[in-house]
């Protein structure tokens, strides 16, 4: 078993903040006493964590952020926004995945306890709300990164999903496009309802219903996988709205297997605007997303917090733009 800071402070018979002085350097502990501990310390082969290092100061000046998967392919504009504005005021960060499920999970609650970081910045993972909902109520300053799942209780930063899917309505009805097939991501998360609500919206202003829309799961393998689908079942669309960039170059992909053009026959909108949706064939318009913005607005909202300041009362949104490509020109 790992030796502890309360192991330390029993053997040296002092307070664990004593022991947390004498690693800090501190001035307010005696030679003597100091001497003892760093005895203990060596001779139980006692190895700090960073929150038995930070106690007697209060802070470790780091932050902890916690994401599903380094996989997702706007997880890096993210995280070198919060990277960004972390080092710029003097503070670390220590990053947890969740790729091994519950046993990442179980790693990073002893990180928790060890009080390893002083808040957290979360994208959150699947089946981690009830956790990160305790921890937050027990003092821990936590801010969500695109509230799939609209959380009031966390201060959260995220796009402006209603108008972005609004946006994409705007332009495939600005080239006639009538007939719309929608490829949205899981319901559950908070953001494809925003964005289904804006398209529809846009649409019904103009008269028109949306009447194809199909739930994916954000892959570009289920984008081609229901384009090729529903194309073998004869429905006819002239537009394919897709709720991220992946989802719909996968639709590119099918569409140029069964013959279908694109623009020409089809026009084709993606959401996120990743590094290859300029590289596609055609290249992709696309709903673009402020990755690295939101990652910046999350860290700052997160150091103000732990300077004493309250966070915002409603989710910081931030503005997407309509990036028009070959896929879906403008005409």
């Amino acid at each position: 078993m790992a030796v502890t800071i309360a192991d330390v402070a029993q053997a040296a018979g002092v307070s664990k903040t004593t022991v947390s002085r004498v690693l800090n350097t501190r001035g307010e502990v005696d030679a003597s006493t100091a001497a003892r501990v760093r005895e203990v310390i060596d001779r139980m082969s006692y190895v700090p964590s960073s929150g038995a290092v930070g106690l007697a100061r209060g802070s470790n000046r780091t932050v902890g952020m916690l994401v599903p998967s380094l996989t997702w392919p706007w997880m890096g504009e993210v995280l070198q926004g919060v990277v960004d504005t972390v080092e710029a005021a003097d503070f670390g960060l220590l990053l947890f995945t969740c790729n091994r499920g519950t046993e990442s999970v179980a790693r990073f609650t002893s990180q928790v306890s060890a009080r390893a970081f002083d808040g957290l910045l979360v994208v959150e993972p699947e089946n981690t709300l009830d956790m990160l909902t305790a921890l937050h109520r027990d003092g821990l300053p936590v801010v969500l990164i695109d509230d799939r799942g609209h959380h009031p209780e966390f201060p959260s930063v995220t796009a402006a999903n209603v108008e972005g899917g609004a946006a994409a309505a705007r332009h495939l009805l600005a080239d006639g496009r009538r007939s719309p097939l929608v490829l949205t991501g899981p319901r559950r998360f908070g953001c494809v309802g925003d964005r289904l609500t804006g398209f529809c919206t846009a649409y019904a202003d103009h008269g028109l219903a949306v009447d194809l829309v199909v739930e994916g799961d954000f892959t570009e393998a289920d984008g081609r996988a229901s384009v090729r689908r529903l194309l073998a079942e004869g429905r006819e669309f002239d537009a394919v709205f897709a709720h991220n960039d992946l989802a719909a170059i996968g639709v590119l992909g099918a569409l140029r297997d069964a013959g279908i053009r694109v623009p020409d026959d089809v026009a084709v909108i993606g959401f996120d605007d990743i590094p290859v949706a300029r590289h596609t064939e055609p290249s992709l318009s696309t709903v673009r997303q402020p990755m690295r913005e939101m990652g910046e607005t999350a860290a700052r909202m997160l150091l103000a917090r732990l300077a004493g300041r309250d966070s915002p009362a409603s989710p910081v949104v931030l503005p997407t733009e309509m990036i028009v490509r070959a896929s879906a020109p403008a005409r």
